[in-house]
């Protein structure tokens, strides 16, 4: 297989984990990784909501990752999706306060991750 294969492959197995951490239960997620001992209903259809769009581009990213007509578009949504994430956290940091420790640690793989798949975009088919 191809480096954007595997790219592609990587990046849906990991975000399939961290959206369903989000999303399967999203009071034990909140209780256990934020501190918040009672999740309000709205964040909870939140989470479950974000949970769904994580698998959406899960799966876009694993078709994608078996089609070359899909393949580029789909790194580039892998560039995008981190890219978009980090510039609010960042935003969120300096008019919130620093957030919990795993979003920090978000902050710093989807720092690494979007030039990444910059990278692996600008690699040859």
């Amino acid at each position: 297989m191809k480096i954007k294969q595997w790219f592609l492959i990587l990046s849906s197995a990991t975000i399939v984990v961290i959206g369903s951490l989000y999303g399967v239960s999203p009071q034990w997620f909140a209780k256990t990784f934020l501190g918040i001992s009672r999740l309000d209903l709205d964040l909870a259809h939140i989470l479950r909501a974000m949970m769904f769009l994580y698998l959406a581009f899960a799966l876009f990213w694993l078709f994608a990752a078996f089609s070359d007509k899909y393949r580029n578009p789909a790194v580039l949504t892998v560039m995008l999706f981190p890219a978009g994430l980090v510039i609010g956290r960042i935003l969120s940091v300096f008019v919130d306060g620093p957030p919990s420790l795993l979003l920090l640690v978000y902050l710093v793989a989807e720092l690494i991750q979007a030039p990444v798949a910059y990278w692996v975009f600008r690699l040859p088919d």
